[in-house]
């Protein structure tokens, strides 16, 4: 140990005060972190002279062996030097770059007689790619207009020069629908590879090219008084434009665009990038990077850019984003976007990157299940600060009108999911009136000496269904009554009586939640479930109370003739209005005039 620091120790020294990029290797003589810095000597230094809170960022420390450097010009060249040794080498410790290869493409193949289809499978011998596209519609809109537009072939067939010379392929029903040109009987040859070039400009993004061209050609035809195959390019133009209408975002700037789109969720990162082309999306892809360390998101967004830009092959000059990214290359024009075309396409991105976050979270949580849970209550934790997983939920809330009736309920949510065995019913039965703070503490009180007594387990959170108040009755019940140390939250309500802030803390701070997050729709749904099971209770209990002391406080009236009395007037308040005749016609002249007369006497009290 004491050689291995001391190696360290000469390497710390040697290292320059340099833009570059650091290597650190295990014992095995494997790398296990690729970093840049702006000064290589301080940045590598940081590492062994101070305390450091991230755990990771300790265990990498410890496992360095070995340091190695390479010395660039600027921090433009170590950056990506960086990128290009993280994957090459795929350091332990680095971001793990997760690449999204489900996006389809536009495929022409490289046929006598091409044929474009869309597809997920790149195979560069048998045709040419044009994509991905993270938008299906936009494909499928271009593979429509093309066939719409020229008459190309869709079927399967290999066709060659002989094959057709030797009439070895017949023509299909598509073709006597006008749906292909029958190339493979060899009609209409000479303009095949002509409409092929032409499908190639529209899916490039050159549809304003192609517009113009067939606009010249109209006119021609109308001048040499073509007049049908004037009005056919006619109809072309108006498909086109119908198109343009689907597909062109702007019209003045941002003609030629690279947008990117930056979403994030606990280590997961997620950048998107839309490649504008005269106006179009003719392109777009998104990746996933998955955090080793406490990378920034300056400098992911950076790795993200020049990753996809590589991939998509632009060279666009021009890019829009949502912040500014750590390093980029000095001759690109970088915006960030706050109104106009620009903050279109930068919604449209945004837009783009939350639904394939969304995509691949559905998709996970499909093969496992338990997944969801665990993510979602791992950003209740870390939003709240909790010291443990709130693997065990309890939320509380009271019932009651003007104090009568008064009850509780406990609704239990183990894994992000309702416990419905788990429910605890409480009658309260030290509090007179309608007193809710004092009410808490009982059923708070009761329910944790209860599992106490028992030797149970305790919850991991407590949520009130309510504000300050009730927190701290449940603080009284928990810590001072009990002497417990459990974590406690409260919902705050807006004027609608629905969930707005999360409370939590003594004195509680308010932690807001975007209500799309799943974190606020779990809360919500913990709140809606606890009122709907408490105020049920309360209606039950309230409607016994009522059939008690109406009919079971008479004289003469037992269970068999309290049904029967229900049953044929419906209700206590039906029984209370009906005449003598039918109480008489219902029990008999002896106690069914008693019997009137009696709940005749309870209204006039």
């Amino acid at each position: 140990m004491a050689a291995k620091n001391d190696h360290i120790a000469l390497l710390l020294r040697r290292i320059p005060e340099s833009p570059g990029v650091y290597q650190y290797f295990d014992k095995d003589g494997q790398i296990i972190y690729v970093g840049k810095a702006k000064n290589l000597h301080r940045r590598v230094n940081s590492y062994f002279n101070k305390d450091h809170q991230s755990s990771k960022t300790r265990q990498l420390v410890a496992h360095i062996a070995d340091i190695k450097y390479v010395v660039v010009e600027s921090e433009q060249d170590a950056f990506l030097l960086e990128n290009n040794l993280i994957k090459q080498y795929q350091p332990h410790y680095n971001i793990l770059l997760k690449d999204g290869k489900s996006y389809p493409s536009i495929c022409i193949t490289k046929e006598a007689y091409p044929r474009i289809f869309k597809t997920r499978t790149i195979n560069k011998k048998a045709g040419e790619y044009y994509g991905p596209y993270s938008f299906g519609y936009t494909v499928d809109l271009v593979l429509e207009l093309i066939h719409k537009l020229y008459p190309i072939r869709t079927c399967n067939m290999p066709l060659s020069a002989e094959s057709i010379e030797k009439k070895k392929v017949r023509v299909c029903l598509k073709y006597h629908l006008k749906n292909c040109c029958g190339i493979c009987e060899g009609y209409q040859k000479e303009a095949y590879q002509g409409w092929i070039e032409a499908a190639r400009k529209l899916i490039k993004g050159d549809a304003l090219d192609l517009e113009r061209q067939l606009e010249e050609e109209m006119s021609m035809k109308s001048a040499e008084m073509k007049y049908e195959e004037a009005a056919d390019i006619k109809r072309k133009i108006e498909l086109l434009e119908q198109f343009k209408s689907k597909t062109i975002i702007t019209n003045s700037v941002a003609r030629d665009v690279d947008v990117f789109g930056f979403d994030e969720q606990n280590d997961r990162v997620y950048i998107s990038m839309l490649h504008v082309h005269n106006g179009s999306i003719v392109q777009g892809q998104t990746i996933e990077y998955r955090r080793k360390m406490e990378e920034e998101k300056e400098e992911l967004l950076a790795m993200g850019m020049i990753e996809l830009r590589h991939q998509l092959g632009s060279s666009t000059k021009d890019v829009i984003v949502p912040f500014i990214p750590e390093v980029f290359d000095e001759t690109l024009h970088v915006y960030i976007a706050t109104s106009g075309d620009r903050k279109k396409l930068l919604d449209l991105a945004m837009q783009n990157v939350r639904q394939y976050k969304m995509d691949r979270l559905k998709q996970e949580d499909k093969l496992n299940p338990e997944q969801r849970g665990v993510r979602i209550l791992t950003e209740l934790q870390e939003m709240m600060g909790l010291p443990t997983l709130p693997r065990w939920i309890d939320c509380f809330d009271n019932s009651n009108i003007q104090g009568t009736s008064a009850v509780a309920g406990c609704v239990v949510y183990r894994m992000a999911k309702p416990s419905k065995s788990d429910y605890k019913r409480f009658e309260i039965k030290t509090v007179d009136g309608a007193d809710d703070y004092g009410s808490m503490r009982e059923v708070v009180r009761r329910r944790y000496q209860h599992l106490i007594d028992e030797g149970g387990q305790l919850p991991d959170l407590i949520i009130a269904d309510g504000g300050i108040g009730q927190m701290h009755a449940i603080r009284e019940a928990v810590e001072d009554m009990l002497g417990l140390r459990i974590p406690i939250a409260g919902l705050k309500k807006n004027d609608k009586h629905r969930t707005q802030t999360l409370l939590y803390g003594f004195p509680p701070a308010e932690i807001s939640m975007p209500v799309t997050s799943e974190v606020f729709r779990l809360l919500t749904g913990i709140q809606d479930e606890v009122h709907r099971f408490a105020i049920t209770y309360h209606k039950k209990k309230r409607s016994k109370a009522q059939i008690h002391s109406q009919l079971d406080d008479i004289q003469g009236v037992g269970e068999a003739t309290k049904q029967k009395i229900l049953t044929r007037f419906g209700s206590v308040k039906r029984a209370r209005t009906a005449k003598e005749e039918e109480w008489i016609e219902l029990l008999g002249k002896r106690r069914g005039s008693m019997i009137y007369e009696q709940i005749k006497a309870q209204i006039s009290l």
